[in-house]
Order: C-alpha cells, then sequence, then structure tokens
C-alpha cells in the first residue's frame, strides 16, 4: 500500500479475525495528528494516530470519544462550565471517554501513540469549523 494515498478503501475483512500489532501501524503513519483505520467492530472504527504538541478544541456532539494511550503520556484539558477548564492525564495502559458534547483538547508535550474507539464518520475536528488538522475519514493503513 502507497503511504502516498489520500483515502484507502476498508479491506474487505475489516480487520477482524486477524492479528494487528497496532504499534506497528502507527509507525506507518507520516505526521502527527493523522488518525489511520485498522478495524471495525459493528459501526465503531478503531484508528491509530500518533500525536505531540496541542491539538485545537472540539466537541463530538453525537458520540462518545474513547482515548487509549498506548505510548507516552496525554493530558485532555476539557471545560466544566463556561470559564472552567479541567485536565485528566493519561499513561500506557490508561484509558479515558471523552463524553458527547464535552469540548475537549488533547495535549502531548512529547509524542504519544495512542488507539482511539469511535463511531464511523466521525470527523477527528469535532463539530466545529474544519481546519488544518481536518483529516478525511475512513483512511485505512
Amino acid at each position: 500500500m502507497s503511504q502516498h494515498s489520500n483515502h484507502t478503501a476498508a479491506p474487505t475483512e475489516r480487520g477482524q479475525s486477524q492479528t494487528i500489532d497496532l504499534v506497528g501501524k502507527i509507525g506507518l503513519i507520516d505526521g502527527y495528528w493523522q488518525p489511520r483505520v485498522v478495524a471495525e467492530m459493528n459501526d465503531y472504527q478503531f484508528k491509530v494516530v500518533k500525536v505531540e504538541g496541542e491539538f485545537q478544541w472540539h466537541q463530538h456532539a453525537d458520540t462518545d470519544e474513547t482515548f487509549i494511550v498506548l505510548e507516552g503520556e496525554l493530558r485532555i484539558d476539557f471545560r466544566t462550565g463556561p470559564s472552567d477548564v479541567s485536565s485528566i492525564v493519561l499513561r500506557p495502559g490508561q484509558m479515558a471517554v471523552m463524553p458527547k458534547g464535552v469540548e475537549h483538547k488533547p495535549c502531548a508535550s512529547a509524542e504519544v501513540k495512542l488507539l482511539l474507539i469511535e463511531p464511523r464518520g466521525v470527523v477527528n475536528t469535532g463539530d466545529g469549523t474544519k481546519g488544518e488538522r481536518t483529516v478525511e475519514n475512513d483512511q485505512w493503513i
């Protein structure tokens, strides 16, 4: 598979009935904040991504979003009120679910490798204005 392809169709097996090396798949991704699908379960996608720096504030009005840290340390800032911000920190082997409708911003002071779980079709930058970090959906690796 060419790494220069912007959109790769879902494989017919959808990542099922096989072993998937999550960290190995992340090693195939060029750049940060570029999630790629590795498997589907029902209408949910499992996406791997490497991140560094700060993402933008965003929310998903219709779905929760799961973050699982494989390597590194991720801080997720989230709004608990109009002017109130809280944070959680995830280390390898830890996970968190951001509830739908909660505005959040992932931050990584050094490279972090993650597994994301969310419904098919969810835009990585959420419900707001699309920007330079918005990634086309359904890109498989």
